[in-house]
């Protein structure tokens, strides 16, 4: 009698945990399930290519100041040390005329 009352137990305890069990996998199989997993993988892949886009500027400016210091580039010329722009050609556009290849009357319609 006990032996028939362990195995039924068992048998139910076993029901109920593969009958658990299949419910899980049916509901993670959804569309709704799969549609908000991928929306938590696509954010997920967005942070972490933010992140290895801000560790890639970091290094580059690492990179930039050793190469900098390598080089004795390291503090900008004085204000007072750069070179003048030309001063501007005065007249603006010039007065000469060019020909044309055609004869003009004047009464064309354009």
């Amino acid at each position: 009698m006990f032996r028939r009352t362990f195995w039924f137990t068992t048998g139910v305890a076993a029901g109920v945990w593969a009958t658990t069990k299949v419910n899980r996998k049916l509901n993670q199989l959804t569309p709704e399930s799969l549609a908000a997993r991928a929306a938590d993988r696509a954010v997920l892949a967005g942070r972490r290519a933010k992140l290895f886009a801000l560790d890639v500027r970091e290094g580059m400016a690492d990179r930039e100041t050793a190469l900098r210091d390598a080089l004795g580039l390291t503090s900008a010329p004085p204000a007072n040390d750069l070179p003048e722009l030309p001063a501007p050609r005065s007249g603006g556009r010039p007065s000469q005329t060019y020909p044309t290849p055609y004869r003009t009357t004047g009464k064309e319609d354009h």
